[in-house]
């Protein structure tokens, strides 16, 4: 498959308030976007597969709360063992036994305990550096990490393209997607920007354009 040279820029989204019509929109929108790619799906399945009744799960970008809900809903994990870490505050139907940090991760100099950390098109946001400094800020608790992401690569960005048209994705979504693809990843580019070389991983790509990651110690 071919690919190009990784680039971050900024995205419409996250310049627009939270309550913007345009951002409530475009999350909209990537509800369907996120089902189409499977990205909660997969998730929950890895979760399912490999998470104990008494691991606690930190989401990093956890947004509207969507993936969270989505994995209480098929008994994946309960809310007493989720907390979410992200710059907007929590959503009205966030449960209270579930925990809500609103900060940026990079101050914090160690990230909350928890055996399982997970994100959705989340990681993708950050230069390399940043993402070694998270890698760095793992906490000892943490024993597996599970990111899905997009896949960088020009097929699906015709992909992107195609979509836009044929379901008509504002202007904001449309932009977005085709800058996430640019910032994502292909093979081992994830985890050697982490800097997790003790840690064992996998990664994988799906037809429509998730980057699959996993890493385990």
């Amino acid at each position: 498959m071919i690919s190009f040279p990784r680039q971050v820029l900024p995205e419409l989204l996250d310049a627009l308030p939270h309550d913007d019509p345009a951002a409530l929109r475009s999350r909209e929108e990537l509800h369907f976007i996120n089902r189409l790619m499977g990205n909660h799906h997969w998730i929950c399945r890895t979760l399912q597969e490999q998470a104990l009744k008494s691991d606690r799960i930190l989401e990093l970008g956890a947004g509207d709360g969507s993936l969270a809900h989505h994995a209480w809903n098929k008994n994946i994990a309960q809310s007493a063992q989720w907390s979410a870490l992200d710059l907007a505050p929590a959503p009205i139907n966030w449960p209270r036994d579930a925990l809500w940090y609103q900060r940026d991760l990079f101050t914090l100099p160690i990230l909350p305990d928890a055996e399982i950390i997970v994100a959705n098109l989340f990681l993708h946001h950050f230069e390399n550096d940043q993402l070694r400094e998270l890698g760095s800020r793992l906490p000892e608790s943490c024993r597996l990490f599970i990111a899905c992401e997009p896949a960088r690569r020009r097929l699906h960005t015709l992909q992107g393209h195609l979509l836009s048209a044929l379901v008509d994705l504002s202007e904001v979504t449309h932009h977005d997607m085709l800058v996430s693809i640019r910032a994502g990843f292909i093979r081992e580019e994830l985890p050697q920007a982490l800097g997790l070389s003790d840690w064992q991983t996998l990664v994988s790509v799906t037809t429509m354009g998730a980057y699959h990651f996993t890493a385990w110690r």
